[in-house]
Parts: C-alpha cells; sequence; structure tokens
C-alpha cells in the first residue's frame, strides 16, 4: 500500500498475516525455514575452504576499478577486455567518476554506443556487412497480418511503432549522405 495521507501504522495481528500471507515471517522460526533441514552452520574449515580472502587474481591488463572500491575483487572476467576509443572512454568515466554519480553511466553509456559505432564500420570492411532490413526484424512482419495486427488490439509497442523506421533506418541514411559528401569533395578537390 502506498503512503497515504491518512493513518497507514496499523499494526497487523501476526498469526493473522501468517494465515493470510503464505510464507510470511518464515524467518521467525528456523523450523518455518525451507532450507533448515538442509542449513549447516559449520566451521570454515569443514567446507574445505583453507583461506580467509581468495587468492587475488593477476590482471594481464588494466582492469577497470571504480574509484570508491580500494582494489580489484579476487575474482574478476576477463572475456571482454577494453579496447580502442570505447575502452578509453569507459576507462575514463571508471578513473575519475564514483558509480554513484550520474556522469560515470552516461559515459559508459557513450563508451557503449562508440563501440557500436565502431562494430558496424568494422563490418563493411568484412565478408559479412551489416543488413538492417533483415536483422531489425522487419520482414518477419509481412507474413504475419501486420496491417491488421495493429488495429483493434492494444499492443505495447503501438505507440513507438512511427519511431522505429528513424532509430533503425536514420543511423544508416546519414551514414550516407556524409559518406557521399566526403567522395564528393575528395572529387572535387582534385
Amino acid at each position: 500500500m502506498p503512503y497515504v495521507a491518512s493513518d497507514h501504522t496499523k499494526k497487523y495481528d501476526p498469526e493473522a498475516l501468517r494465515q493470510r500471507i503464505p510464507g510470511w515471517g518464515v524467518d521467525s522460526d528456523p523450523a518455518d525455514r525451507p532450507s533448515h533441514p538442509r542449513e549447516r552452520l559449520e566451521p570454515p574449515e569443514a567446507t574445505g575452504a583453507h583461506w580467509t580472502m581468495p587468492v587475488q587474481q593477476e590482471p594481464t591488463r588494466g582492469r577497470e576499478r571504480s574509484v570508491e572500491h580500494e582494489r580489484l575483487t579476487p575474482v574478476f572476467g576477463t572475456a571482454q577486455p577494453l579496447h580502442g576509443l570505447s575502452g578509453a572512454i569507459r576507462r575514463f568515466a571508471y578513473d575519475r567518476y564514483s558509480e554513484g554519480q550520474t556522469a560515470h553511466w552516461l559515459v559508459l553509456v557513450a563508451g557503449d554506443r562508440v563501440d557500436a559505432i565502431t562494430e558496424h564500420l568494422k563490418s563493411f570492411a568484412s565478408r559479412r556487412p551489416d543488413d538492417p532490413i533483415t536483422e531489425s526484424g522487419v520482414l518477419g512482419e509481412v507474413g504475419h497480418h501486420p496491417i491488421s495486427s495493429r488495429f483493434g488490439v492494444q499492443r505495447a509497442d503501438l505507440r513507438h511503432t512511427w519511431l522505429d523506421p528513424i532509430i533503425v533506418v536514420g543511423p544508416w541514411v546519414l551514414a550516407g549522405v556524409f559518406a557521399v559528401r566526403t567522395v564528393a569533395k575528395l572529387v572535387g578537390r582534385r
């Protein structure tokens, strides 16, 4: 119940709540907890742990670490190391801003966008460049009544349908215009 101006500090009877809400108060009695019969409170030596702190994993490259943390976590992922311009932008976010600041997250989003753009550009140099028509799923609509499925139903995507072509095709059109203007300027200089 949201907070309202009226008195919301009513005290409820725990037994009435236990009967009305399944599972209410399971932490009040250990016998009521689902894990109770299997739960074992043993000393760490009995579990096989032979350390109070895990051995620190050695970073092969510089790893991102927030400014509010003293050191890296003992174990960390190495599957996607930071690289290129997007990596420099992300390192800047970790070196300069705390995770509690909006700027930290906005800079990380900017690094993500730079990474997406560079990957799109890299795809043009590959054997299979990105194809915005088939990858957007727009061809999947053709066989599933694209017009009639939009009327008389309350689809969640109807409010932003008009934006989809702009978001999907817009960057490609802008990139094409930029490429044509660049080529025209280069040809005009010769």
